[in-house]
């Protein structure tokens, strides 16, 4: 009988476990804000369900030569990673840094779930503003940004010019492996992630796609991103680079732009 039972237990926490997903352990809101230095900044909310989400518009100086769609990592917020990305901004593109569920000044709890949906919602209500819905448009996602920009290009290759993908995550299960090692194999075996990039970019076969990711990074192992590298198809390109996890921008920035440039000029 106790035999029986265990076997219960551990079945009835095995579904819980997959079916929760672990939503808790990618996410890490910050809700502390810093100024952001950047002087031509738009700020957008919108309700999704009983909640609000929060974005920033920043703005090149002359006219933008595309639009960014920027899904950051797992901690911080819109205000943590505005510096990072002033590379584009001087280089006349206007980027879009959303803040998902619970970060920033947005509201709730963020999950797989939400975050795929709400990711959706984002990019059709902002591509449709003006100064935006006539410009190219790139979707650049950063670490855990990773899985949902990959998620959404699939389904918006038509309407995009290009993707990037930073410090790449090849999928939930994949990395909580990384961080639980004793429970790898059952990660391995038994975590279902709810969508991963390293399927996904299979998919996305119309536009040219940029990986950036360092061999130095100590969040996401390198052989992730070079996983869904080899996934992925043609045209597509991959920029190694000597620094700290998602500084791209910081240590190859030449090299970044005109990867980007080339991705807008086809």
């Amino acid at each position: 009988m106790k035999t029986k039972l265990l076997l219960l237990i551990l079945l009835v926490t095995k579904v819980i476990f997959i079916n929760a997903q672990m939503d808790d352990k990618f996410y890490y809101p910050g809700k502390a804000l810093k100024p952001i230095e950047w002087t031509n900044v738009e700020n957008v909310k919108f309700a999704v369900e009983n909640d609000t989400i929060n974005a920033v518009i920043l703005k090149s100086n002359a006219k933008p030569k595309a639009t960014v769609f920027y899904f950051h990592g797992a901690g911080g917020n819109v205000t943590s990673y505005a510096p990072i990305i002033t590379p584009l901004l001087k280089d006349n593109f206007q980027v879009v840094l959303i803040d998902f569920r619970g970060y920033g000044k947005s509201t709730g709890i963020p999950t797989h779930k939400n975050i795929a949906e709400d990711g959706e919602k984002i990019f059709s209500f902002v591509s449709k503003k003006e100064g935006i819905k006539d410009t190219k448009k790139i979707i650049y996602g950063a670490s855990i940004g990773t899985q949902i920009a990959a998620h959404l290009a699939k389904t918006h290759q038509d309407e995009i010019t290009g993707l990037v993908l930073e410090g790449t995550i090849s999928s939930f299960g994949d990395i909580a492996a990384v961080y639980a090692p004793e429970y790898k194999a059952y990660l391995e075996n038994s975590f279902v992630s709810p969508y991963a990039a390293k399927e996904d970019i299979k998919s996305v076969t119309k536009i040219p796609k940029l990986f950036i990711h360092s061999k130095e990074d100590k969040d996401v192992p390198f052989a992730q991103g070079m996983v869904v590298f080899s996934n992925a198809t043609e045209p597509k390109e991959f920029i190694e680079f000597s620094g700290e996890h998602l500084y791209g921008l910081k240590y190859e920035s030449a090299k970044i732009l005109a990867s980007m440039n080339k991705m807008i000029a086809r």
